[in-house]
């Protein structure tokens, strides 16, 4: 069978399967942006931009487009995102494959310090550095506001439309992937004695950690949050290729 592919997008393995996706003739392709990048990437396919008004306009997107397979290829941290898909799915009929590559690993020389939340990591940062690397998107900066003694340096990939919420900081405004020697020589230059990440996991952000590593320099790391309750989809896969090897075998049943 050929099949209309929705991809609820906004990571590199996103794009890289709607690459796959839209050289297939079989398939046709969109992705899905939640549109909090200004100026996203140039993707593949059909793209759309916003969200879909919660699990009904999911679905009623669904059934519109007449989609036959969903892919839910979010952040590991959109965890609303993700409950939403399975509701909808399941309300629609319509198979949910999960594309998410796996979690970071500590290895051996890494001093990490794992929290479950960024509120537990602004409690943590005074005691284990003065000028932190901080990147965990512009909108979870808040939970660092009343932060005291600690310059953040903080990463975006677009200007910032109001001010921080920080008391000391700077931004930074570069767009990934960042390979380790760009990481090293960052946080040497600006003193970096602590980094502050959620465990993304993949290669395209890693150059910090291995950075820190190198260097020795703490990371208060964010766990992945749990998978919320009825989280079922029909197959869970770590890359695009094996998306496209579930998708390839589901087109030809």
């Amino acid at each position: 069978m050929s099949g209309k592919v929705l991809i609820l997008g906004g990571t590199g393995d996103a794009a890289r399967l709607a690459a796959i996706l839209d050289l297939d003739p079989r398939f046709a392709v969109t992705t899905s942006l939640a549109g909090r990048t200004e100026a996203p990437k140039k993707l593949p396919g059909k793209v759309r931009i916003g969200g879909f008004g919660g699990i009904e306009g999911l679905i009623e997107t669904l059934h519109r487009d007449k989609t036959d397979i969903l892919v839910d290829a979010t952040h590991p941290f959109a965890a609303q995102i993700r409950r939403h898909a399975m509701a909808a799915a399941t309300e629609a009929n319509v198979p949910l494959l999960r594309l998410e590559r796996p979690a970071w690993v500590r290895q051996r020389g890494d001093r990490w310090h794992e929290v479950d939340n960024l509120a537990e990591a602004a409690k943590q940062a005074p005691k284990l550095g003065r000028r932190a690397f901080l990147t965990v998107g512009r909108k979870e900066l808040a939970a660092f506001a009343d932060i005291a003694g600690v310059h953040f340096l903080v990463r975006l990939v677009d200007p910032p439309p109001a001010p921080l919420p920080l008391a000391d900081f700077e931004v930074l405004l570069e767009r990934g992937p960042f390979d380790e020697t760009e990481e090293l020589q960052l946080l040497r230059a600006r003193r970096v004695d602590l980094v502050i990440a959620k465990n993304s996991g993949g290669e395209a952000t890693y150059g910090k950690i291995a950075a820190a590593r190198a260097l020795k320099i703490p990371v208060l790391l964010q766990r992945r949050p749990p998978l919320p309750p009825g989280y079922a989809p029909a197959a869970t896969v770590e890359t695009p290729e094996a998306a496209m090897a579930w998708l390839d075998k589901v087109a030809k049943e």
